[in-house]
């Protein structure tokens, strides 16, 4: 029979009662007994002392009392445990809100429609107040041609101006009805081109013989003056448009003014001009002294087409520019200067006013081509050989074929 271990209960179920070894387990009395004394089965003995080590001590929490009154037993009152209680928070302080304009879509939308109204009625009140005039000839004409043909006028008459304003351009007195300024703008499927015909030139007018052309115009009127040009070119104008002086002007200081280009200093007191040499801004008066002036130049009427040349292109670029429609008081002036400065040919519309004013701004470098009319020497009479091959090309609309010895500007065959 082997030897049981000490302090083993036959059964193996645990200690022997009276045991000494597991006294401090289960106190002096046994199982579950009681001393009297506190409650030392909590009590861990230190190790070979046999006395318990007080720091060892687990001291029993007393359970909570209920909290007279009612209440929930912790604390004596209904608020929360410790653990659950949180600070107050403050409210956040209220947002103060930025004030922005906000734009109603209907409200968009009425002052959209209102400018529209405005682009439309104030060329089309200007337009009603443009005089049309009677420019196509009687007999023969030359049949319809591909293209359009603009003739374009500068009147001389001072019939229209008043005295301060002859005064203030140094026009002198009415001289009547003549033509400072002649040109015919072909626009089609090639590059446009501007072709200056000097006042000067000999052609033939009907009924008046040889003379020169500026005289039609004195002698007829339009009508008489589309008659010749086409006689004496063979191409069939479509459109007749006349500029006057005092609209002129106006129409140059409506759109802020232009640039002009002089290659040497001008003085000239019969056209109220004198500037220096070199690209500036020219107001109404100086363009127009600019254009009027051929006695400071050695060509003459040569020069002074081409001045003419470079300012009615000056006054169509920036007459269609956005500017001219993005700010309403200069949209404004230039329409309401359109009576004073056109007189256009019945039959003519306003969509044939905007190509010319657009053909205007392309007249030069790849975009088109400005020419004098061929002649052979400085008293303007047309070289008949080089005028005719460049007044074919136009007539059968082939500016794209114009060699740049039939277009130059004076005229003159180039060196």
């Amino acid at each position: 029979m082997k030897n049981r271990p000490r302090g083993s209960s036959r059964g193996g179920d645990g200690p022997e009662e009276g045991t000494p070894e597991y006294d401090w387990l289960y106190g002096q009395g046994g199982h579950g007994g009681s001393s009297g004394t506190d409650d030392q089965t909590r009590v861990i003995p230190s190790a070979g002392s046999g006395r318990p080590d007080q720091t060892r001590v687990m001291p029993v929490q007393p359970r909570a009392q209920p909290a007279p009154g009612g209440g929930s037993g912790r604390g004596g009152s209904n608020d929360p445990p410790p653990w659950r209680q949180q600070t107050p928070v403050p409210p956040p302080e209220p947002r103060t809100r930025r004030w922005r304009p906000r734009l109603r879509f209907g409200m968009v939308k009425w002052v959209l429609l209102l400018w529209l109204v405005f682009l439309v009625a104030v060329p089309l009140w200007s337009w009603s107040k443009v005089e049309k005039v009677d420019a196509e000839p009687n007999g023969a004409r030359p049949d319809d041609q591909p293209g359009t043909t603009y003739l374009l006028v500068g009147s001389d008459s001072r019939a229209d101006l008043s005295d301060e304003d002859r005064q203030d351009n140094n026009l002198g007195g009415d001289v009547g009805q003549r033509t400072d300024t002649i040109m015919l703008l072909h626009t089609g499927s090639g590059p446009n081109l501007l072709m200056s015909i000097p006042r000067d030139s000999l052609v033939e007018i009907p009924g008046r013989g040889v003379r020169k052309v500026n005289a039609a115009y004195a002698y007829g009127g339009p009508q008489l003056l589309v008659r010749t040009l086409e006689g004496a070119t063979g191409i069939r104008i479509d459109h007749y448009v006349e500029i006057g002086l005092g609209g002129f002007v106006s129409v140059v200081d409506a759109v802020g003014g232009i640039e002009i280009c002089p290659t040497e200093a001008m003085k000239d007191p019969q056209a109220n001009l004198d500037i220096e040499k070199g690209c500036q801004d020219a107001d109404g008066k100086v363009a127009l002294g600019y254009a009027r002036s051929r006695k400071t130049s050695s060509l003459g009427d040569i020069d002074r087409a081409k001045h003419q040349r470079e300012v009615v292109s000056a006054v169509g670029d920036k007459a269609v520019s956005p500017w001219s429609v993005l700010n309403p008081l200069r949209y404004y002036r230039l329409n309401t200067a359109m009576p004073d400065f056109f007189k256009v040919s019945e039959g003519t519309n306003p969509y044939d006013m905007g190509k010319f004013a657009i053909a205007m701004t392309r007249v030069d470098g790849k975009s088109g081509l400005t020419c004098g009319v061929p002649i052979r020497d400085l008293a303007v009479n047309w070289d008949e050989e080089r005028s005719q091959r460049l007044f074919d090309l136009i007539a059968q609309d082939e500016t794209a074929d114009v060699p740049k010895q039939l277009c130059t500007p004076s005229g003159l065959p180039p060196r």
